[in-house]
């Protein structure tokens, strides 16, 4: 017989199954419920903030150079010639005269015999010359004598007369002749020592491009053998200034500046000269601007490129911000709804009003906010009104149309105005002691408000209280790379200011 086999339990397949789905199921509600936290946590912005201090901004124009020494003397040779000797290298020290390369001189000897030997026969043509004026003078003197006692005709003596003075006249052409041979052989001279270059300064040898057995020709152009610079311990750098700044820089202004070698360390130079030889590289009009440079130390080498930042204007101890305050714009949808309404419920403090005054107060500050609100929307919609703009400021762009700015009083008496038509219903319902509380609230507000939109402000800046955003309009001056100061006070030192979003 064949024996029966067990059969599977299905009743404890079933629950092992039905056991793994919850678990499953549970972990997925579990990781659902964790990135949907997750998702809602990171709706909220986090911010990051700086601290408005006192410190020195330091306002600075960059342009780069290069360094050079102050005096750089091109050596050449003035004959042509073969060189036979070179007698110094590079970076060596030279004094003044001291034989940088010598010329083969053969040349120039035999140039001088020459002029030697022309000389000597040009001396000896003037000694002919005057034997022979002397000759004709005294056969002249002779026949005056004679021609007096009428012993010869008056013919002679007017040829021996001319005999004397042509024999006068070749003593002056010899002697010319002398004083240019004398000159040729000055020049031959000269020339012979040509062949001996020597440096006229004292200084320290940049470059050489003289070898022995080089043929220089200085016919036409005198080649440049030696350069030479007279002292390293003074230097300059020629910055490039852009034209849009030249205007603010002035002789002795502080310039710091680095150069790739020495990274770590910043130099110090200042403002000589500014160069009215303006070039043009590629209608980009720029100005010389020569900076002087004490280098005691020879640690700046001639042709290092500087990193230059001119300071034109420096000022210390001033309120400041972060630049990046200043460039910070929050999302549109953390741009908290400004009320609009100017002193909202601070106008009914400390006055005892009834139900039914209290909800006539209601009704015409919910009018005025309506109204107000409307105003913004027109305004930004027109591109006048920045985001988080106040009530009161937003009636000064009323007033100007975003143009210029009003003065304080101005503005007062149109907020004034403004509050007294906003709540005409109220005031109706006042006994004549709450009008003139009710009043004298309202005038202190409008001169506030009035007080804080008048002010001249050029930027804004965020702050960050209690999880909402406000921002304020202020006032900036000098600005460098990292800090901008500020002219307004409505800002105080150890405010935070937001810089940026914290992204995670």
């Amino acid at each position: 017989m064949f024996e029966e086999l067990p059969m599977p339990k299905k009743p404890r397949s079933w629950a092992r199954f039905l056991l793994a789905s919850a678990v499953l199921l549970g972990l997925s509600l579990a990781g659902w419920s964790w990135f949907k936290s997750k998702d809602q946590t990171s709706d909220a912005l986090s911010y990051r903030t700086g601290a408005v201090d006192r410190g020195t901004v330091r306002v600075a124009i960059a342009a780069t150079g290069s360094l050079r020494a102050r005096s750089t003397v091109e050596i050449g040779s003035q004959i042509s010639g073969q060189i036979v000797e070179v007698l110094v290298d590079y970076n060596q020290r030279v004094a003044r005269d001291q034989v940088l390369a010598r010329l083969d001189p053969a040349t120039s000897e035999a140039r001088l015999t020459v002029a030697q030997a022309d000389l000597r026969s040009a001396r000896a043509q003037l000694e002919e010359a005057t034997v022979n004026w002397r000759n004709s003078e005294a056969d002249a003197q002779r026949k005056m004598q004679l021609a007096e006692r009428k012993l010869i005709a008056r013919a002679d003596l007017d040829t021996a007369i001319s005999q004397r003075d042509a024999a006068q006249a070749r003593i002056a052409s010899a002697r010319a002749t002398v004083a240019q041979r004398e000159a040729s052989l000055a020049n031959a001279q000269l020339d012979l020592q040509r062949v001996v270059i020597r440096s006229p300064v004292d200084g320290v040898v940049l470059m050489r491009q003289a070898e022995p057995g080089q043929t220089v020709a200085a016919s036409f152009q005198t080649p440049v053998l030696f350069r030479i610079a007279e002292d390293l311990a003074q230097m300059q750098i020629d910055l490039a200034v852009d034209e849009s700044n030249v205007g603010q820089i002035k002789p002795g202004m502080l310039v710091r500046f680095t150069v790739d070698t020495f990274r770590e360390r910043r130099f110090i130079g200042t403002v000589e000269q500014v160069r009215l030889a303006a070039s043009n590289n590629q209608n980009v009009i720029t100005y010389p601007v020569v900076v002087g440079v004490d280098n005691a130390d020879l640690r700046l080498l001639p042709g290092m490129t500087a990193s230059a930042e001119i300071e034109v204007n420096v000022r210390e101890n001033v309120l400041r911000v972060p630049n990046a305050a200043l460039r910070f714009k929050p999302p549109s949808s953390a741009i908290p709804a400004t009320p609009s309404g100017i002193g909202g419920n601070s106008l009914i403090s400390d006055i005892t009003l009834t139900s039914e005054q209290r909800a006539a107060f209601e009704a015409d500050k919910k009018q005025l906010d309506q109204q107000s609100a409307n105003e913004r929307s027109q305004l930004s919609a027109q591109g006048l009104l920045p985001a988080g703009q106040s009530g009161a400021q937003t009636m000064v762009i009323r007033m100007d149309g975003g143009g210029g700015q009003p003065s304080a009083q101005s503005i007062q008496q149109a907020i004034s105005k403004r509050m007294l038509e906003a709540y005409a219903g109220f005031r109706a319902t006042l006994n004549d002691a709450q009008r003139a509380q009710f009043d004298a609230k309202l005038s202190n507000i409008s001169t506030q408000a009035g007080n804080s939109a008048g002010r001249a402000s050029n930027a804004q800046i965020w702050q960050e209280r209690a999880g909402a955003l406000y921002t304020e309009r202020v006032r900036t001056g000098a600005a460098d790379s990292t800090y901008t100061e500020l002219l307004s006070d409505t800002l105080r030192e150890g405010d935070a200011v937001i810089t940026g979003i914290n992204r995670e």
